[in-house]
């Protein structure tokens, strides 16, 4: 739940320039928090606790640095006092976020407040959300998120889950279990055993459900879970002998795109969910994969060797004749088309290298955002700015690992996680 405080208005002010992002040349914006007030005794751990997950995310983003409390001249005596803006203007500080929180029982109640230091005015309402002591880190992530949005103009990403393959084990042995966490890695949950080889999971639009490939029966299928019952399972009906894998959900979760292979020949499918009907999208003699829908619903984009390489094309959501976008050396893969509907984000390999880059849907501006050993299977952030990836480390010995990486290249960093990680997919903002 979330209730207003005050009725001050955003005004014109601290803010950053996403629109210049894609040039690489915004400068972290350097920002005051206080540690949030404990306005009940044994509150004081609480308060410390989300004040330290809204720094992180927020620096995490690359766009904002957070100055040192030994730099503060003075700090609010409680949260409804007068701000002392001087103070902060004097140490460079562009905007302050202040807070306090309040334990009753299983019960914690966050209020916050942003300010535009040069200007001294509040930067929107303030806020106060309420929940249960266990959803803390939620309640962090969402201060987080208003606090970004005030800031950029754009939605957050930080009150957001990850559903990726959690693995453990040496590189030719791998146990590997659908695991779902949230986007900074904390507060993982295993959906699956280690029973049977699982790969590719996918979120629904709506964040409840997840689609991903089992090799239970010996063949790969394609599974579809609840991720508050993972218990009760639909499975992807497909004939003796076919192979169904790399799903994808329409933009309604009525419908799954996937690629099937029968008789040698890779195809892609659209099935309904609820009557089991199917579409035979395309019909070629090549080995065409991972799909993924525009987020419109009217296109798909794919990959396909059909050139005689790997590259990718768009077609519509129909099937009909793809145009290819992909031109530049080397190999594509794994698209994802951007929520935002700007950018396709892929995998390609070239000169012993993996990458993964980003282009414009016509495939123009492609640019190389990493280069590692092993790079691959691109998500996107809900607000399109965010790119997390798997990157595996060389060797016998070598390593599985999640990171994220902006749309520039410029603010490469690994996500912890307590196993190896590969195949994420970033789900929607919670609700």
């Amino acid at each position: 739940m979330v209730t207003p405080l005050s009725t001050l208005r955003a005004q014109e002010g601290a803010t950053i320039d996403l629109g210049r992002l894609t040039e690489g040349i915004i400068e972290p914006m350097p920002f005051a928090l206080p540690a949030f007030q404990a306005e009940v005794a044994g509150s004081e751990q609480m308060a410390a606790q989300i004040s330290q997950v809204v720094a992180e995310d927020l620096t995490g983003t690359g766009l904002f640095r957070q100055l040192p409390a030994s730099s503060f001249i003075s700090t609010p005596a409680s949260f409804g006092a007068p701000v002392a803006f001087p103070d902060w203007r004097a140490i460079n500080a562009q905007a302050l976020v202040t807070g306090a929180v309040a334990v009753n029982g299983n019960q914690v109640t966050v209020k916050f407040r942003l300010y535009d230091v040069f200007t001294g005015a509040e930067m929107g309402d303030g806020l106060q959300l309420s929940g249960t002591t266990d959803a803390w880190r939620r309640m962090a992530h969402q201060v987080a998120d208003v606090v970004y949005s005030r800031i950029t103009g754009e939605a957050g990403y930080f009150d957001s889950r990850v559903v990726y393959i959690a693995e453990t084990g040496p590189k030719d042995d791998r146990a590997k279990r659908v695991a779902i966490m949230d986007y900074d890695g904390a507060n993982v949950q295993f959906l699956t055993d280690s029973s049977a080889i699982v790969l590719a999971p996918r979120f629904s639009p709506d964040g409840q459900r997840i689609l991903y490939t089992s090799f239970g029966s010996g063949f790969p299928r394609i599974n579809v879970l609840d991720v508050a019952n993972p218990a009760g399972q639909q499975q992807l009906q497909t004939a003796p002998g076919e192979m169904a894998f790399s799903p994808r959900f329409s933009r309604d979760g009525r419908q799954v795109i996937y690629s099937l292979a029968n008789g040698g020949n890779t195809d892609i499918y659209r099935s309904d969910l609820t009557t089991g009907q199917f579409t035979r999208l395309t019909n070629t003699p090549a080995i065409e994969t991972a799909p993924s829908f525009s987020p419109d619903g009217s296109q798909i984009v794919f990959e396909s060797d059909r050139s005689g390489s790997q590259q990718l094309y768009i077609m519509s959501a129909n099937g009909g004749e793809p145009q290819r976008i992909s031109f530049g050396s080397g190999r594509y893969g794994t698209p994802v088309w951007s929520p935002r509907g700007d950018l396709i984000a892929f995998t390609k390999q070239e000169s012993g290298r993996f990458h993964i880059g980003v282009m414009r849907t016509d495939g123009s501006e492609e640019r190389l955002l990493t280069s590692s050993f092993l790079d691959e299977g691109p998500t996107w952030a809900p607000n399109g700015r965010v790119i997390m990836f798997a990157r595996e480390t060389q060797g016998a010995d070598g390593t599985s690992a999640l990171y994220s990486v902006d749309i520039t290249g410029r603010n490469l960093r690994r996500v912890s996680t307590p196993q190896g990680g590969s195949d994420p997919s970033w789900g929607p903002l919670q609700r």
